[in-house]
């Protein structure tokens, strides 16, 4: 069943002082609010007073509110800086990794000129070489000790040629193929090269050790003359290798020799030249002594 359209409060007494207070209220209301509109449109300067009276009535918490603002201000600028900041150092730190590459591959490259230009020299100062190629690989966990040529008959590479470096004699060549060699360095137990002492001509013969030293073993026996730190060159008897080419410098005396450290280590080594083969002079015949008559 609908409820009725006019509702009355009944006999409640409670209920009717609300009805007529909020009637009341409501009407009072109006006539302030009429009474404000004309007031402000015959003397608005009235309102002055009320408004700064306002103001200064909430400065107080404007001001905790401007704080409280240039706080979090201040605190989203301190993390906005500091997550710049983080950014910015790496991207420097990745500069700097970057920088630190570029130096080591300039200064692989300032090596690497100047064993080019040790190369340069040493075929301008001696014979011509028959090629320049690089050592590809050498054998360090056994004791033979052989190395790749990337050059072979295809640059004229023969076999038996002697390989050097600017620093000293590398080997000689073993096998040839038509784009590579194999090259038995000095170093290897079948590896025997006349040699003498630089500085007065002691004959000796350096084998190789299988270990990358030498064993310089003298042909004179008797009191050894030699002396830690005395180098030693290639002496040319017999051909093959050109005579002054320097291969090793005594580290240790023995009682017939010395065991000597070479000068040209293969790992350290990327360009060499290949020499032809070293044939002596013949002997030019003595002349027949004059005949007595």
């Amino acid at each position: 069943m609908a409820p009725p359209a006019n509702r009355r409060s009944g006999y409640s007494r409670r209920a009717q002082y609300s009805t007529f207070f909020s009637y009341a209220a409501g009407v009072a209301g109006i006539l302030l609010g009429a009474v404000l509109l004309i007031v402000s449109f015959v003397q608005p300067g009235w309102f002055d007073r009320a408004r700064t009276d306002a103001s200064d009535l909430v400065e107080p918490a404007g001001q905790v509110t401007a704080t409280s603002r240039a706080g979090g201000k201040n605190a989203f600028a301190t993390v906005a800086g500091f997550l710049k900041a983080g950014s910015q150092q790496a991207k420097l730190e990745r500069e700097l990794a970057q920088a630190k590459v570029r130096l080591v591959e300039a200064q692989a490259t300032e090596v690497e000129n100047r064993r080019l230009k040790a190369l340069l020299g040493l075929s301008a100062q001696g014979p011509k070489p028959v090629a320049v190629a690089r050592l590809t690989s050498s054998t360090a966990a056994s004791t033979r000790r052989f190395a790749t040529l990337s050059a072979g008959s295809d640059k004229g590479v023969q076999k038996g040629m002697p390989i050097r470096s600017p620093m000293g004699l590398i080997g000689r060549v073993l096998d040839v193929g038509l784009s590579t060699s194999r090259v038995l360095l000095i170093t290897d137990t079948e590896s025997l090269v006349p040699v003498r002492r630089a500085q007065d001509g002691v004959p000796a013969f350096a084998q190789g050790a299988g270990d990358g030293t030498l064993r310089i073993r003298l042909v004179a026996l008797g009191i050894n003359p030699l002396r830690k730190g005395d180098v030693f060159v290639t002496s040319g008897s017999g051909g093959l290798y050109r005579p002054g080419t320097p291969i090793g410098i005594a580290s240790q005396i023995l009682r017939d020799g010395a065991v000597a450290r070479v000068l040209a280590n293969p790992s350290d080594t990327d360009y060499v030249l290949v020499e032809d083969t070293f044939a002596p002079a013949p002997p030019t015949p003595s002349e027949p002594p004059p005949e007595v008559k």
